[in-house]
């Protein structure tokens, strides 16, 4: 599998400036990570070992990623450069896709509507035998601090990090790591609010992202070869070159792989189909979504790394519901699975607009994303506020008012 080394993100030191070079692609059409330059600390920076910060504390190269720092800088006040890299010229992307192969054509803004959405209120406590409010939340990456700011920003969590919202229904769209600083605090804080979430009478709950499946086959499989339909790959390469954390790797522990690798793929919440991937490739592991969910699930329980490989291969895919084709196959996944609007994750708003974030994490340079990006008809909600490319990371409650 031929393709650039992977590089780490440059870590916060303060106002000492530290010089990066150009972005190099991955296999994501997302830019790998640029190394520390020369006399920094290696590695993202990160919190200690197993530990949570405190709410308002603000794939090819084998070459070893430098380990976490602690750093004595409040929580949330740091967070490392962020993607950005121009996206295909329309027409120009491949037309069988693979990981292996950069894959991230733009919707022109004719095609697509940015819904106009008021701050939805803090979630307050319904009667106990009535559902709560229900919330959606777009792909995390690993920037524990930013989703802690947006959880407490709805009500979801007090400013000590507890659940505080009750009966609410909370959703995450799934792709908890990679990128970011703080993947494995991100799978550990959404873990508890599930336990606090149920004893309130709510509930939290999770759906599998493509970036779930490839550390999951990172850690199983390492360097196994598999069959990428373009040639041989590995997990570990595909993991190095999207973005993967060493101090995630170092600190994944059994029970996080058992609660990843348990969750569903798809689910259907007040007439919303709930998925991570903006793509019909589920229509490939049955036609129900109960169907669908143990298909993934006697998939990964088979352990087989070609399986397990193409499975991450087909929820890698995106853009399904752009351009003049999209309403159809978004109206094809709502016929066969219930619901009348998808609520998606994986590809990030400011690409489905054409526009990308700021290399160096600078949020005045960054795109702007006032929150969900409806398209395709209506028939589809694009969640991915970008986090990674100095974005926003999007915690929504549904219906949308547009």
């Amino acid at each position: 599998m031929g393709a650039a080394p992977v590089t780490d993100p440059a870590p916060a030191t303060g106002p000492v400036p530290v010089m990066r070079p150009a972005p190099v692609m991955d296999v994501m059409g997302l830019p790998a990570e640029p190394r520390p330059g020369p006399g920094t600390p290696d590695g993202p920076v990160g919190h200690a070992v197993g530990s949570t910060p405190p709410v308002g504390s603000d794939p090819v190269s084998a070459t070893p990623i430098g380990s976490t720092r602690v750093s004595s800088a409040p929580v949330g006040s740091m967070s490392p450069p962020r993607d950005s890299v121009p996206p295909y010229e329309e027409g120009q992307e491949p037309e069988g896709y693979t990981p292996t192969q950069r894959d991230l054509p733009v919707i022109k803004r004719g095609d697509t509507l940015q819904a106009p959405v008021a701050p939805a209120p803090a979630a307050a406590a319904r009667e106990p035998e009535g559902l709560g409010p229900l919330f959606v939340v777009g792909d995390v990456h690993g920037y524990l601090d930013e989703l802690i700011d947006a959880l407490h920003a709805k009500g979801l969590i007090d400013a000590d990090g507890n659940w505080s919202a009750g009966n609410a229904r909370l959703w995450f769209l799934g792709d908890f790591t990679d990128r970011g600083p703080d993947g494995i605090g991100v799978i550990d804080l959404v873990m508890r609010l599930s336990a606090e979430a149920a004893a309130a009478g709510g509930y939290c709950k999770a759906l599998m992202g493509n970036h779930e499946l490839l550390l999951i086959g990172a850690r199983r499989f390492g360097d196994t070869p598999v069959n990428s339909g373009a040639g041989t790959a590995t997990f570990q390469a595909a993991w190095l070159l999207n973005g993967g954390q060493k101090a995630d790797m170092d600190r994944l522990q059994d029970h996080h792989l058992q609660w990843m690798s348990r969750l569903d793929a798809m689910e259907q919440e007040d007439d919303h189909l709930l998925v991570h991937s903006d793509t019909t490739a589920y229509l490939d592991y049955g036609d129900s979504i109960e169907a669908v969910n143990d298909t993934v699930r006697e998939t990964l329980t088979r352990n087989d790394a070609d399986e397990c490989w193409d499975l991450f291969r087909k929820f890698t895919k995106r853009f399904a519901f752009r351009d003049e084709s999209g309403p159809r196959a978004a109206r094809e996944l709502l016929s066969v699975y219930g619901g009348s609007r998808i609520v998606h994750g994986h590809s990030p708003i400011p690409y489905l607009l054409g526009e990308v974030g700021s290399e160096d994490g600078d949020d005045s340079q960054g795109p702007v994303v006032d929150g969900p990006h409806v398209y395709a008809d209506g028939l589809a909600i694009a969640m991915d506020g970008g986090v990674t490319m100095a974005g926003k990371l999007l915690v929504q409650q549904l219906p949308l008012n547009d």
